[in-house]
C-alpha cells in the first residue's frame, strides 16, 4: 500500500502484523468515506447509495446529512427523488428507519431480516395460534389494496385474528413484509401521517436475489471504513458477521486500532493524511457518521461520549476539526450553537462560516441570527 508521509507518521507497527492507525488517521479515513472531509460532486441518489442509506427517524435528517456532504445541494433534490420513488423510507439497519436507495429497499431489507426476526421473537406471545405465512398474506392484500397505517393494521389483523394481540399483530406484519411508508412522508415542508405499503408495490417491480453478506461488507468498508467486525455489526444490527469478513480476508488490508481491535479496509480507499483540514460541519440528529461503528471514539471523544443524547433523544450535532464538539438547533430566528469546550476566534469564524452556507442552503430568503451558547454540561 502506498502511504502519503502523513499517513506513515500515524500508521505504526503494531506487536503482530498489522499496522496500528491512531484515532487521527481513523478520523479522517471515515470523514472521507462519509463525504465530511470535502464536499462531493455526486447526485443526491448517488450519495445516498454510496453511504448505505441515511438515517430517517425523523423526517428533515437525511435533508441536513445531505447538506453537509454534498456540493450544490438542495433539499428539493432529495424530494424530487422520494417523489418519483428512486428513494424511499423503510425499516432496515438497527430497525429504525432510513432513507434508501430503490435498489437498496430491495437488497438492504432482506439483508438484515435476521433482525426482524429476532424483534419478531419479542411478540410471540401476543401471536399465539398465528400463523405467520398467512398473516403475511393477508397483510400484503391489505397494503396493497391502499396504504395503511398501523392502526389500521392492528383494526384488520385484529378481526382476523380476534384473540390474538393487535399490536403483535401489525409488528409481524412489519417484521415479515418488506414495508416502506408512503409519501408526502418525508418529503421536504410537507407533513404526512406513517402509512405503509410493500416495497414490491411501491417502486413497481418484484424483489431480485438478496446481495450476499461480502457484497454488503465491501460497501460498508467503502463508506464507514476502516472497521472491526464488531463495528460493522453494530451499525447493521446483527451478528456473526465474522466468517465473511474471513473470507473476504485475502483481499482487505488489515489495521488495528490503538487498542489492538483488528480492522480491514479496502486496498484502494482513501486513507489521507491525518493533518488534513477537517472543515466545521453541522450534522442531524441520528447522522452516519455516529451510528456506523461500535466504537466512535474516531468521532467522539471520551470527554463527550453521552453529550449529544438526552434519554431517547439525539441532538443535531456540530463537528470541529472533524469530531463531535458541540450541539446546534434552530430556535425561532436563530441558530443557536453550543459547544463543549471554548474555541478560538478562528475556530468561531469558521463555524459561523459553514452555519451561514447551511442556512443559505436549508432555509433560503430566512433571516437567522448566530448565537454561540453557554458551553453545555449534560
Amino acid at each position: 500500500m502506498t502511504q502519503s508521509s502523513g499517513e506513515q507518521s500515524s500508521v505504526r507497527s503494531g506487536s503482530g502484523s498489522a499496522p496500528v492507525m491512531d484515532v487521527r488517521a481513523l478520523n479522517r479515513a471515515t470523514l472521507a468515506r462519509q463525504l465530511l472531509l470535502s464536499r462531493s460532486a455526486r447526485s443526491a441518489g448517488d450519495a445516498v447509495s454510496h453511504l448505505l442509506g441515511l438515517q430517517a427517524q425523523n423526517t428533515r435528517p437525511p435533508y441536513y446529512a445531505l447538506a453537509a456532504r454534498l456540493d450544490g445541494f438542495t433539499p428539493e433534490r432529495l424530494a424530487t427523488l422520494m417523489a418519483g420513488r428512486d428513494v424511499a423510507r423503510i425499516v432496515t439497519l438497527r430497525s429504525t428507519i432510513h432513507t434508501h436507495t430503490a435498489d437498496d429497499c430491495f437488497a438492504l431489507r432482506p439483508f438484515v431480516q435476521p433482525a426482524r426476526d429476532r424483534e419478531l421473537g419479542n411478540f410471540r406471545t401476543g401471536l399465539t395460534g398465528v400463523d405467520l405465512g398467512r398473516l403475511a398474506a393477508v397483510a400484503r392484500d391489505l397494503v396493497e389494496a391502499e396504504p395503511r397505517t398501523m392502526a389500521q393494521l392492528r383494526a384488520a389483523l385484529g378481526a382476523e385474528w380476534p384473540d390474538a394481540d393487535p399490536r403483535a399483530l401489525a409488528v409481524a406484519a412489519r417484521c415479515t413484509l418488506p414495508l416502506v411508508q408512503v409519501t408526502p412522508r418525508g418529503l421536504w415542508d410537507q407533513s404526512g401521517q406513517v402509512a405503509l405499503t410493500t416495497v414490491e408495490h411501491w417502486l413497481g417491480r418484484p424483489a431480485g436475489p438478496a446481495p450476499t453478506p461480502d457484497a454488503v461488507i465491501l460497501r460498508y468498508l467503502a463508506a464507514f471504513g476502516p472497521a472491526s467486525v464488531r463495528d460493522m455489526q453494530t451499525w447493521a444490527g446483527l451478528t456473526r458477521l465474522k466468517p465473511a469478513f474471513e473470507r473476504l480476508r485475502p483481499r482487505l488490508l488489515t489495521f488495528r486500532d490503538p487498542d489492538g481491535v483488528e480492522l480491514f479496509d479496502l486496498p484502494d480507499a482513501p486513507r489521507p493524511d491525518p493533518a488534513t483540514p477537517a472543515p466545521p460541519r453541522f450534522l442531524p440528529e441520528f447522522d452516519n457518521l455516529l451510528l456506523g461503528h461500535a466504537d466512535r471514539t474516531r468521532v467522539v471523544p471520551p470527554a463527550h461520549r453521552g453529550r449529544h443524547w438526552q434519554g431517547n433523544q439525539a441532538h443535531r450535532v456540530l463537528l470541529v476539526d472533524g469530531f463531535l464538539a458541540g450541539l446546534w438547533k434552530l430556535d425561532g430566528g436563530a441558530l443557536v450553537i453550543e459547544t463543549f469546550a471554548g474555541l478560538s476566534r478562528a475556530r468561531r469564524e469558521e463555524v459561523t462560516a459553514e452555519g451561514e452556507r447551511m442556512l443559505a442552503v436549508m432555509h433560503p430568503g430566512a433571516a437567522y441570527d448566530i448565537r454561540f451558547g453557554d458551553v453545555v454540561r449534560r
